[in-house]
């Protein structure tokens, strides 16, 4: 079963189609390195929770829309190996402060999968 990468993050509606042409770029690029698939999806309907939900989890204003992702790879290891990589390609060197989200807000991590039916 594939290992998962998942990311939550608010981008402000005004840079969404910025936003959408850097996951292009940067899914081609971990596509090349190895990733099984690479997956980007926009809010549709993340209602606000009380206590929790994608909106809250992220601090998204009512001027950002929740983007959901996620990068699969064959294990562990292989997701370890090709990050590397990725992380140090040169088209992906940007100045945090262009990039057309807040960084600082984004929620990721690594998830081993136990079930696919």
């Amino acid at each position: 079963m594939p290992y998962v990468d998942g990311f939550v993050l608010a981008v402000p509606k005004k840079n969404l189609e910025a936003y959408k042409a850097f996951a292009r770029a940067a899914g081609e690029i971990w596509m090349e390195f190895g990733a099984l698939s690479y997956v980007e999806c926009v809010a549709d309907d993340v209602p606000y929770g009380e206590l929790t939900s994608f909106p809250r989890a992220v601090q998204a204003s009512d001027d950002e829309v929740v983007i959901f992702s996620w990068i699969t790879y064959e294990s562990r290891e292989q997701r370890d190996a090709i990050n590397t990589k990725v992380m140090s390609d040169p088209r992906l060197k940007h100045d945090p402060a262009a990039m057309p989200f807040d960084g600082k807000r984004m929620i990721y991590g690594g998830f081993e999968s136990f079930l696919a039916l």
